[in-house]
């Protein structure tokens, strides 16, 4: 097993999951959830939260909302270095901008 000398060391995000009311909904955006999580990067980021989210032995107790979607969007904060929003469309997760957050 080989090192990577490119890959991001771990480090911790705040992530906050918003999702519309009704499933399918394109506007209507509430934060439902918030929390700190460890992370090599986005990408390992974005696949913690949806295999988090998606199974329901592994949702955090506290976590009132339906499960991860297509359409709901995840805010990573990375304090200093700034915000980034995603959403999850049918072909994975896509960057966009805070604008779409409504």
């Amino acid at each position: 097993m080989g090192i990577s000398l490119f890959a991001e060391r771990p480090q911790t995000y705040e992530v906050t999951i918003f999702q519309t009311p009704e499933y399918g909904q394109k506007i209507g955006y509430q934060e439902v959830y918030r929390m700190n999580l460890e992370a090599a990067g986005h990408i390992d980021a974005m696949h913690l939260i949806f295999g988090m989210f998606n199974v329901k032995d592994r949702v955090p107790k506290d976590y009132k909302a339906r499960f991860i979607a297509t359409g709901d969007i995840l805010l990573i904060d990375e304090r200093k270095r700034g915000q980034t929003f995603y959403k999850l469309f049918s072909g994975g997760w896509k960057k966009i901008s805070r604008m779409q957050v409504r």
